[in-house]
């Protein structure tokens, strides 16, 4: 099966649609840009399903050069045959064929080998034809040698046995079997290794599980554990049918002399070199499936982090609690830039908090804040009753937020957060950052490594390049889908453009630092190093407000500026009429084309369908931001505590993180309480949270239960 077959039949789609991808990822263009303004071309394949594509591609190429070396070098050892090539060519996996080419790869001094350079490979040929008609040791004293050191019978069969061992392990159908039935059989089972140690991982000190059922964050959970030296974790295998397995094969016929040694060997092999194998590659694959289950989760959960609506038009006071060192205070103004910033002692040890509140007034009255972000790490608690006291003795209409202020910190001591802001100590930094998560959260966060930003889970056990290529291709997604102000932009925020890398952005930057701001989108083309093809890939993601062309604030591409120019003219509209409110319910009526008419207008306009949908979508609504249909963030003027739950109390709360056994939600009591995936719905069964519930979402919960003690709170969606 070609490469682009098997790609149509994983993703469900027709074998024409993964073929234009295919190419266009070969031409060099992005995700982004084909997921966007080639959908006519793929058959509007969305960025979800080119990325899973571009990962298939990459997989099965890698693939097929692994088949060709390898068939390479059986053939260099004169040893290829049609069958095994036919074998080789057809297998689906990189497994598969490894487990074809083990006997033909040069291997390492073993027990097998050492025993070929005794010269006793003429004795395991003899044991396994299985024909010999008198004592295996009697025979055996022919092979006895001083030069070769084999000074006994016993030590010249056991030489023996160890060359039919490995010709057992080597042996690729074998090692298929065994692999399947022990995949498809096999057992998690895991042991404390002192039961009287208390940890989070008392649930798995005496656990066991099928493979086949194991859910991928107990796998993730197990190898943490089993890290931590807390676990002792093996795979229960078939053992019997397995050595039953290969008895039949190896034993084929019932010869007196050789049958005790053949099943003595066949154990030998099977749990020396075969099982032990087999376990760490189910293991693996159990691991990588848990992984790819929980970069799919994290992935999901950080773009709605990013996506969240930005709260604009407010000069906002960024608070990032602390103790010993104080709370660092920033205000920043409805443009992100900071206006002031000092520290305060509201916390233990020194609990100044009558001296915090004067300076926190003052910050008010000065600055006309009108909003408080508070971070949410240590401190937050106690920061937060402070606040909500002092709200109550001022008249201004001020409200206040808790940010997730994951990855602050990493970003307060990075080399950018040095260069934006030199003057300014880590604390300073740190809390300009939560007050900017909360006006434009996607510009903010895209200043972080996306690990650090905590909406995972088990992120730090996983393979740390392949989450990391996930995550940088759900922010380069979210970047693309809301499109940056070009006159604005950060080179943050610049370098997950479609097309332009981290040097371009820098060009674009210092190009309009030094000549002004952008007017229209084709004095791109002067920045140095941004040619052609990254103007084709960038352009259609920039925007430029108040600029020479009106389209140049949405994103229409500038490739259908022609086509969307006679579009209007067909229906005598100005493109300036789009921006007036008096005219836009009439003007958007007379967009909303029939079908019909649509088909053939874009066959007049020489452009596609979708193309022309497109088109009418962004002059709907010019320079829209497509955050502003995510849910509003909750603004608080009061704080609850959790001995103020109760059993049966409703209350709104909004998600702060999604996992495989339920979600987290912020209720205002500083401790998220915990919906698990049983209490999501009644409605439905739940394959996943995620099916449920995003992170940010703004829901009802009902509260279940709460321990005060261990600080948990169990709460259910079920009204």
């Amino acid at each position: 099966m070609s490469i682009s077959k098997q790609i149509t039949e994983e993703l469900g789609v027709k074998l024409g649609q993964v073929n234009a991808a295919i190419q266009l990822i070969d031409e060099g263009n992005t995700i982004p840009f084909i997921a966007r303004y080639r959908k006519e071309v793929t058959g509007s394949l969305d960025d979800e399903q080119l990325r899973k594509l571009f990962e298939r591609l990459n997989y099965l190429r890698n693939l097929e050069d692994k088949k060709t070396q390898v068939i390479n070098s059986i053939e260099d050892q004169g040893k290829l045959t049609e069958e095994l090539k036919m074998q080789i060519l057809k297998a689906m996996t990189l497994v598969v064929v490894e487990d074809l080419y083990r006997p033909y790869r040069p291997k390492r001094r073993t027990r097998a080998t050492i025993a070929i350079e005794r010269g006793l490979e003429p004795l395991s040929k003899t044991i396994i034809q299985q024909e010999i008609n008198q004592d295996i040791y009697e025979y055996a004293e022919a092979f006895i040698s001083e030069e070769d050191e084999i000074n006994t019978s016993e030590e010249a069969v056991a030489g023996a046995m160890d060359i039919i061992a490995e010709e057992i392990s080597d042996n690729a159908e074998y090692r298929i079997y065994i692999r399947n039935i022990s995949m498809r059989e096999g057992v998690i089972s895991s042991t404390a290794k002192d039961n009287e140690v208390e940890s989070v991982y008392e649930m798995y000190y005496n656990f066991q599980e099928k493979t086949t059922t194991i859910a991928g964050h107990r796998v993730l959970a197990i190898n943490r554990a089993e890290n931590e030296k807390i676990l002792s974790v093996k795979l229960v295998a078939p053992d019997e049918k397995v050595l039953m397995y290969l008895e039949s094969k190896v034993i084929v016929n019932n010869n007196k002399y050789t049958n005790d040694i053949l099943k003595a060997t066949i154990e030998d092999s099977y749990k020396r070199l075969i099982a032990p194998a087999i376990e760490r590659e189910i293991r693996n694959d159990l691991t990588e499936k848990a992984e790819d289950g929980a970069i799919n989760v994290f992935g999901k959960n950080l773009e709605q982090l990013l996506m969240q609506q930005p709260i604009a038009g407010h000069v906002v006071l960024g608070w990032d609690p602390a103790f010993r060192t104080g709370c660092k205070l920033a205000v920043v103004d409805a443009t992100g830039k900071v206006l002031d910033t000092t520290v305060i002692f509201p916390t233990e040890p020194q609990k100044k908090v009558e001296e915090s509140k004067r300076v926190v007034k003052q910050l008010i009255n000065k600055h006309k804040v009108s909003l408080i972000a508070v971070g949410n790490g240590t401190a937050s608690r106690e920061s937060e009753l402070i606040i909500a006291d002092l709200l109550k003795e001022i008249d201004l209409q001020v409200k206040y937020i808790i940010v997730n202020e994951a990855g602050a910190s990493v970003y307060s001591a990075s080399k950018l957060a040095t260069e934006e802001f030199p003057e300014f100590d880590v604390g300073q930094r740190s809390s300009a950052s939560i007050a900017r998560r909360l006006q434009d959260p996607l510009a903010e966060l895209v200043k972080i490594d996306p690990q650090s930003i905590g909406v995972g889970q088990y992120q730090h056990d996983m393979n740390q390049k392949k989450l990391n290529e996930a995550l940088v291709g759900v922010v380069e997604g979210c970047v693309n889908k809301v499109g940056i102000d070009l006159n604005t932009a950060s080179v943050s925020l610049l370098e997950h453009i479609s097309g332009i890398n981290k040097t371009v952005a820098k060009n674009i930057v210092n190009y309009r630092e030094e000549n002004g701001r952008f007017t229209n989108r084709r004095q791109l083309l002067k920045v140095p190093k941004l040619g052609p093809k990254a103007y084709q890939q960038s352009a259609g993601f920039m925007r430029i407000m108040n600029g020479d062309n009106l389209l140049d604030m949405t994103g229409v591409h500038p490739e259908s500026y022609k086509a969307t120019k006679n579009l209007m003219q067909e229906l005598n509209l100005e493109l300036n009429d789009l921006l007036k409110e008096t005219n836009a319910n009439n003007l958007l009526a007379r967009l909303k084309l029939e079908k019909d008419v649509k088909k053939k207008l874009a066959e007049e306009l020489e452009i596609g369908e979708i193309t022309l949908n497109d088109i009418i979508s962004e002059l709907e609504k010019p320079g829209r931001d497509p955050r502003e249909e995510m849910p509003k963030p909750i603004l608080r003027s009061d704080v609850l505590d959790i001995k103020d739950l109760k059993e049966g109390m409703i209350l709104k709360g909004t998600v702060r993180n999604v996992i495989d056994f339920g979600a987290f939600v912020d209720i205002g009591v500083h401790q998220d309480g915990l919906v698990h995936i049983s209490q999501l719905t009644n409605k439905k069964f739940v394959k996943h949270p995620l099916d449920i519930v995003s992170v940010g979402d703004i829901i009802e919960v009902k509260v279940m239960s709460v321990d005060v003690t261990k600080n948990r709170i169990q709460l259910t969606m079920i009204l």
